[in-house]
Order: C-alpha cells, then sequence, then structure tokens
C-alpha cells in the first residue's frame, strides 16, 4: 500500500499516516485541531514485512485500511491509544463498546 506521512508541527515526533496523499477529510475534526499545520514528510510504499523504525507495520497497515489514517506519537505520549477504536468513537461523540 502507498501511505503519505505528514508531521505535525503543533506537536513534535507526532506524525500522520494516511493512505491517501492529502486525504485530510478522513480525520475527525478533534483530531485534526489537535495537529494543527501538518508538513509532507514522505511517501513509502508499506507492507507487512517492513521494517519500521517505531511502529508495527501491521497495525499501521490495518488502521489505513479500517479509517484512512494511523497516528504515530512519541512512545512517552499519553495520545498513545490515539489509534484504539474507543479513541476513534470518542472523537465522533459515540461511547466506547
Amino acid at each position: 500500500m502507498q501511505c503519505f506521512v505528514y508531521a505535525s508541527r503543533r506537536k513534535p515526533d507526532t506524525y500522520l499516516w494516511l493512505a491517501e496523499r492529502d486525504g485530510f477529510g478522513v480525520l475527525p475534526e478533534p483530531l485534526r485541531a489537535m495537529l494543527g499545520e501538518l508538513r509532507y514528510a514522505l511517501e513509502l510504499q508499506l507492507d507487512e514485512n517492513r521494517r519500521l523504525p517505531r511502529e508495527d507495520a501491521v497495525q499501521v497497515l490495518a488502521h489505513l485500511r479500517a479509517q484512512g489514517w494511523h497516528l504515530q506519537v512519541p512512545p512517552e505520549s499519553a495520545l498513545g491509544s490515539a489509534n484504539h477504536p474507543a479513541y476513534g468513537a470518542a472523537l465522533r461523540g459515540a461511547k466506547p463498546d
């Protein structure tokens, strides 16, 4: 899968992975607001066997296929659960399961 990675100018070491270049329409508005301005960082071909420095390629691909985006945050960040389905539900105003 072709992936497009953007760096948040507001949140250091925070990256947004998208399944479509400049496909920001899939992002929940609160997440978009939190990230602020995004800077295009890179494009890469991602598959399950690709080794990534800080992310699990299988998990990134699952998020990209399911919701069109994946949020990569610094390891010590409290936002580490941002890709969890319950977080996504909360952003949409729904109650988690």
